[in-house]
């Protein structure tokens, strides 16, 4: 009897179906051991964690517990974004697969209190520890003080000397807060805060646009200060008219024109208003026309009463040459004529209005001796006269000439002005400020 060996592909196929399973397991087993591997255990993912947390100072009360890749967050903080955040910590720890937030909200004031009272003792305790370089951060903030002042009061230091006393205060100032303004600068480096200092220029623009638009009206005023310090339409003690207020020049301020009027009261005027108003300098030019007018009867001669008048007021002290006295008819009519006069004073020596006031006195006098009468057109009817009475009395005649006259200029309130002037210019913001070298 023989027997039939079997074939040798038929045993291999055999032999691989029947180790087929154990290895894909193998394979199963190669595969998955290396990702447990990178996995950190429950233990060492709960120290990150806790040490995630710890360097919060927020979080400090804080804890975890991780089992099985679930890490649950117990504690309390003070605010809803730390909560968040402390959630957020935990989820980007490795091994954490899921994240069970129980953190609560602690709302009471003594956790805010206490919170406060820590973070400002460890501010100070950290400011005492800078101690030394704060001094000297101070030390040179108020060294660009003192320089920014010098600097403002010696302008021929630094060639900028002007003869506009307006110009000149708004350079005095403007040297002052740049100077100053670097020394904080160079605090705020010293201190390690440059990045504080950039946040503050930076937001300089945006902060003044919206100021801008919150006091348009202080802004104006201020701009307006600024133009008429550059134009120069006044000096101090100039005699103004603004529209309907007149008064003598104290001082420009970066708010307001301070005017002192005639009778001695302080007056003060927006610069938008002045800078934007009709304007009228009286001491410009030194030389000023005053004017009066007289009127005569219709019967008299209109020659003979121009030349009266011309050489009653031409000879007083005061009364100018060049340009000499004029005249002008205004009117003739039967009711009477209107006669003009007119005369040129210099202001640096003689008060227009004592010349004008001495003028219409020595023409009302001439026109008197020479019988040349006002317009008939008052009757004074007399019905009755008391006992003892012979006539009317006799109407007392002006004299003709001009002796022992004061025409000088009116200094009534120069003392005022110049005591007003002083404090103007001793006041902070005062864009009038005088050289203290200066005459």
């Amino acid at each position: 009897m023989t027997m039939t060996r079997p074939k040798l592909p038929i045993v291999l196929l055999a032999c691989l179906a029947l180790a087929a399973p154990f290895v894909v397991q193998a394979q199963s087993a190669a595969v998955e051991a290396p990702q447990d591997a990178e996995r950190p255990n429950d233990t060492t993912a709960g120290r990150q964690l806790q040490a995630k947390l710890g360097s919060n100072d927020a979080l400090q009360d804080v804890t975890a517990n991780i089992d099985d890749g679930v890490a649950e967050l117990d504690g309390t903080v003070l605010a809803q974004a730390q909560k968040d955040r402390a959630g957020e910590l935990a989820t980007e720890t490795p091994g954490v697969s899921t994240v069970v937030n129980k953190v609560e909200i602690d709302n009471s004031l003594g956790a805010h209190l206490r919170t406060t009272y820590h973070e400002v003792t460890e501010r100070l305790v950290a400011m005492l520890g800078r101690a030394p370089l704060l001094l000297v951060a101070l030390l040179v903030v108020l060294l660009a003080s003192w320089l920014g002042k010098a600097l403002s009061l010696n302008l021929r230091l630094l060639r900028l000397r002007t003869d506009n006393p307006y110009m000149d205060g708004l350079l005095r100032r403007s040297i002052r807060i740049i100077v100053t303004l670097v020394g904080v600068l160079l605090a705020l480096r010293l201190l390690d805060l440059s990045t504080m200092a950039k946040a503050v220029l930076g937001s300089a623009g945006v902060v003044g646009l919206a100021l801008g638009f919150a006091f348009k009206d202080i802004a104006e005023n201020y701009i307006a200060g600024v133009l008429l310090s550059l134009r120069k339409p006044f000096s101090p003690g100039d005699h103004l008219r603004i529209d309907d207020h007149e008064g003598k020049v104290v001082a420009l301020t970066s708010r307001a024109t301070i005017l002192m009027t005639l009778d001695g009261n302080q007056l003060q005027l927006p610069n938008a208003l002045v800078f934007k108003s009709v304007l009228l300098n009286y001491t410009q030019n030194p030389k000023r026309r005053f004017d009066f007018k007289a009127s005569i009867d219709a019967a008299h001669s209109i020659r003979q009463a121009q030349t009266l008048a011309l050489e009653a007021y031409s000879g007083i002290d005061g009364v100018l040459d060049d340009p000499a006295p004029s005249w002008n008819l205004v009117e003739n009519a039967p009711s009477g004529i209107e006669l003009q006069f007119f005369g040129w004073v210099d202001q640096r020596s003689t008060d227009l209005g004592k010349v004008r006031g001495e003028a219409i006195r020595l023409v009302k006098a001439a026109f008197a001796h020479a019988g040349i009468q006002p317009p008939r057109t008052v009757y004074h009817v007399v019905t009755s006269r008391e006992p003892g009475a012979s006539g009317p009395p006799a109407t007392p005649v002006e004299p003709v000439h001009g002796a022992n006259v004061d025409t000088s200029v009116n200094r009534d309130i120069d003392d005022q002005l110049a005591e007003a002037q002083r404090a103007g210019a001793a006041a902070a913001g005062n864009m009038l400020e005088h050289d203290k070298d200066s005459p």
